[in-house]
């Protein structure tokens, strides 16, 4: 299930969206402010960043401005009812990928959160490898046709390396994508959910590089 980070402040409207997200399969977290907005996309992963610009403390623009200060590259629509170029062109220089003028169609605005997904490598179909295929719409792993139960943390791992499939993943990276901020985790908790990753497949395809993370044979 992708994840979605929403900042609105008015609060019909933030409903009305994410009512229509939610039965589209997305999980949404919704703040009203651009301070809460930032602890949260530092606590958490997600997918897609959906921001207003005129809320309460950090505007939208400042906020995702000061996200991408953080080398934070999830995709980012800016929701306004703002249209003037000046604020089109300050939303794309603050980091934006997309921008939607309100009142909008919420059908276009799936569109284009479908669109980012799949340009970011977030959203594709069927992934198969020998025997195990992972459906990234029903969030579901399955072996010989067989529902494998994986539970989402090895799930989220799946996608992890899918997505940086060729690369090292860093630590770093898997206790990002598996655990909260608040969240307790070890060096055996990463291990287990390692090797019941590795369990998926009838031979080894994940390597340990010493000190750094793991990479996997796809």
């Amino acid at each position: 299930m992708n994840k979605i980070l929403l900042l609105e402040d008015d609060l019909l409207f933030a409903e009305t969206l994410i009512d229509t997200l939610e039965e589209s399969g997305y999980e949404i977290t919704h703040v009203k402010n651009g301070e809460v907005f930032l602890d949260r996309a530092y606590e958490s992963h997600f997918d897609i960043y959906l921001l207003d610009i005129n809320v309460p403390l950090l505007n939208g623009i400042e906020t995702l401005k000061l996200i991408r200060e953080q080398n934070n590259t999830t995709p980012a629509i800016i929701l306004t009812s703002y249209k003037d170029k000046e604020t089109l062109k300050n939303g794309f220089l603050s980091g934006c990928d997309d921008y939607l003028t309100k009142p909008f169609d919420i059908d276009e605005l799936e569109l284009r959160i479908l669109s980012l997904l799949k340009r970011s490598g977030k959203v594709v179909d069927l992934i198969q490898f020998d025997n195990v295929i992972y459906n990234p719409s029903m969030q579901t792993i399955t072996k010989n046709g067989e529902d494998l139960q994986c539970g989402q943390k090895v799930i989220e791992l799946f996608k992890l390396f899918y997505e940086n499939r060729g690369k090292i993943v860093t630590k770093d990276m898997i206790i990002s994508r598996l655990w909260n901020y608040d969240e307790e985790y070890s060096d055996g908790s990463i291990r287990v959910y390692i090797t019941k990753f590795q369990k998926l497949f009838d031979e080894k395809k994940i390597h340990n590089v010493k000190n750094v993370g793991y990479k996997v044979e796809f």
